[in-house]
Parts: structure tokens; sequence; C-alpha cells
């Protein structure tokens, strides 16, 4: 027999005993009425507990719970048993929640949860900032009408697994997103936004630079091969040919020939850079010495045509000599190429107030107009690419320097103005350069 039963049998024992007891003695009409008085105090007790239960379910607390005795008190401790372990439950998927939302919130790519008619009911921050989304604004609407691309209904209306949507955001210059959506749960969806920027980039620029080496090997083989295929076809009459002839093909296919291989070598010396199993070779070397060979380079270079002039302070610097004496290097040689005869070079080392180093060259060249100067040190860029060809420049000479500086944890700036000559400066960290003792 279940407890509750055991417990109000047993205090109805003694309430049917004295009823029974006051019959015997006063009659069956006493004992009645004592019954039935016992029974509507009980009644009334009852009452008073349950009004006592309703007010204490409205705002249940252990530290207010009511005190009872028997099956009311019973009920009273098993109903805060029930709330406390129902209060713990509830805190946990709280917590879970809280989690949860934390996990969305710190993840780098846009979440947006749809309901079955693509209504949003929630996003997180990375979403807002993607798709120009607000939360708690755009909360139940169609998120079609939020997010302007052609065949985006479609593409959430029926959702393919590994199946993506290139997106370009008006609000993000230049960015490229991927859509993704899934389904999930009853008639839920979720959109997620992904940014593609740097991979679009670096496939645009891995097109690019296929395609520039092809054309730029394209031009030396143009001229090689057509060589070649005039001696073929026409045996005596290269035979015949003027010896001065011969020497000016034969001198045009040489120089094609070593254009190429600087090509070549060039691309060797940015793999090598790129490598990350190329290890630097650290050394200290005086840069008075480095500069002043440099600058001896570029006067053989020049032939006289150029003023150049060197303005160095002592010091040691810290790092591979001969990647640094190839970035600097080719620097100076472009001012000579890009600098028309009788302008004026200047090589400059310094050492600022902060310690850190600075190599820059100066040059009252043709300049560089503005929006060709981030792209500079991409493989094969060229703002004039026939004058570039004519000087002899293989367009890597300033993706070398970008790899090496990097190498050095150094940094590259580039002021120019059209017609009116560029600078080309180097910052080294402190840490590699050191002043001679006062």
């Amino acid at each position: 027999m279940d407890s509750a039963w055991a417990t109000l049998l047993l205090r109805l024992m003694p309430l049917a005993v004295v009823s029974v007891l006051l019959g015997a003695w006063f009659g069956a009409a006493v004992g009645w009425a004592a019954g039935c008085l016992g029974l509507l105090l009980l009644l009334v007790l009852h009452s008073v507990q349950l009004t006592r239960l309703r007010r204490w379910l409205k705002r249940p607390d252990g530290r207010t719970l009511p005190d009872a005795r028997g099956v009311w008190g019973d009920v009273f401790v098993e109903l805060y048993r029930m709330l406390r372990q129902e209060a713990r439950a509830r805190e946990r998927i709280l917590a879970d929640l809280e989690v949860f939302s934390q996990a969305a919130e710190a993840s780098p790519d846009g979440l947006v949860i749809l309901d079955g008619d693509d209504h949003i009911v929630w996003c997180n921050r990375m979403a807002e900032q993607h798709l120009g989304l607000h939360g708690e604004r755009d909360a139940s609407l169609l998120v079609t009408n939020l997010i302007r691309l052609p065949r985006l209904a479609e593409f959430i209306v029926q959702p393919r697994k590994g199946e993506s949507l290139l997106y370009r955001p008006p609000e993000m210059k230049g960015g490229v997103l991927s859509l993704e959506a899934i389904r999930f749960g009853k008639d839920r969806k979720l959109l997620i936004s992904f940014d593609v920027t740097q991979i679009e980039r670096a496939d645009t620029v891995r097109r690019d630079f296929v395609a520039n080496v092809s054309h730029e090997l394209r031009t030396p083989l143009t001229v090689i091969s057509g060589f070649l295929e005039h001696m073929v076809e026409e045996p005596e009459a290269a035979e015949d040919a003027p010896a001065a002839e011969v020497r000016h093909q034969l001198g045009m296919v040489s120089e094609q020939v070593g254009r190429m291989l600087r090509i070549v070598d060039d691309l060797l010396i940015l793999s090598r850079l790129e490598s990350e199993t190329q290890m630097l070779r650290e050394e200290e070397f005086d840069v008075r010495d480095l500069i002043y060979d440099i600058s001896s380079e570029a006067r053989r270079l020049s032939g006289g045509r150029h003023s150049i002039v060197c303005e160095v302070v002592p010091a040691t610097l810290k790092g591979s000599r001969d990647e640094l004496h190839s970035a600097f290097s080719n620097l100076v040689s472009n001012a000579v190429r890009y600098t028309p005869e009788g302008g004026r070079i200047v090589l400059r080392w310094e050492v600022r107030d902060d310690g850190k180093g600075r190599f820059s060259v100066e040059d009252s060249g043709i300049g560089i107009a503005e929006e060709h100067i981030p792209r500079l040190t991409e493989r094969f860029y060229r703002v004039d690419r026939g004058r570039s060809r004519e000087s002899g420049g293989t367009g890597l000479g300033l993706s070398i320097v970008k790899h090496v500086l990097l190498r050095h944890q150094a940094g590259l700036d580039i002021r120019s103005e059209l017609g009116a000559g560029s600078t080309f400066s180097v910052e080294l960290p402190a840490w590699r350069v050191t002043l001679p003792p006062a």
C-alpha cells in the first residue's frame, strides 16, 4: 500500500475510535456528530495547507518553505526537491546555451539560423559584418530581402551539400564571401559565410603569375625560334648572309637567351626565399661596406649618366649580407634604370632615434602613379612593360626585395610622384642594428 494512503488511514484511525467510543457511551447520534466534526476539522486543515501551497508555488523559495507535519510536510519537501532539480537542469541548459552562444560568436565565419520560411531567427556578429545584418533588428525578416544576390533564394530553398555561392558585399570593398546552406533540425537552415578574399587574391595572383611567365618567355622564345626556323628552312640564305648580319642575329639570340636565364635565376631565388626550410644565415657586417659595394655596381651600370651619392653613418647590421645585398642592389638598379640621364640618385643609411635602421634610395626619375604602388611587389607586375624590358628588368626584382625583407622582419615604404622621382625605404628592426661605441 502507498505510504501516503497508509499515513492517511493512520490519521483517521484515532478519529474513528473516538467516534465509536462516544457513540457507545452517549449514543449513535453523538458518535456520528463527533466523527463528522473531526472530518470537518481535517477538511479545514487540508484547505489551509492547500492555500499555503498555492501561495508558496507562486514564489517557491527554500528559505520560506511552509512548515507542516505529516503528509503535507512530505508534499512540501518533495515539491521543493523537484523544483531544485528543475532549477539545476535549467541552469545546465542555460550554461550550455551560453557556451554555444560564445562559440558561435567566436566563430571566424558568419552564421545565420533561418526558419522553415527563410526568415532570420538568429545571427552572430561575424554574419552582421559579412552580410550587413543586425540580429535584433532583422529577426523574423526574410533573408533574401536583406541580401541582394541573384540565385540566393533558389540556393537557400534547395541547399545542396558541397554547393557554394560567391558574394561580393558592397560593404567589403574588394572582399569576397563564399555562402553555404545546411539543413538541420525540423525545417531549420544554417547559412554560413566564409571570407575567401585572400584565397581569391592568391588564386588571381597565381593565374596572373602563370600568364605573365608565359608572356615573358614567349617573346625571347619567338625571337630564337624565328632565327632557327630561318636557318633550317633557308640554309643557303643563312650561309650567304653577311657576317655582320649573322653577328647581329646571333647577338639578338644571345640577348634573349640571357633574358630567359635571368628570369629563371630570379624565379629560383624567389623559390629559395619562400622555402620554409631555407634558414636565414645570420651574420654581422659593416653596413658602409655593403652600401659602398652597391654604389660601385650602380656607377658601373649607370656608365657616368647619373650622379650617385652615398650618405652613410657607421653601423653594424645583423642578417644575411648576400640577401640584403640582393635586395638593396635591386632598389638601386631600378633607380638607375628609371632615372633619365643627368638625374641624381642618393643612397642613404641612417639610424633613427628608436634604434631602427633605415636604408633609402632616392631618385629624380620618372616617378610612379599612385594606383600602381600597392602592386609593385607582385611578380612580373610592370608599370610600363615596354620600358621595363628595354631596361633589362625581369619584373621580379621587387618581389625578391619583399621576400628578403620579410625574412629580416623589415618593411618596405614606397613614396613616389609621377614625374617627380621616387624614394624606396627599407626599415630594419632595432635589434638588428648596432652603433659603434662613442
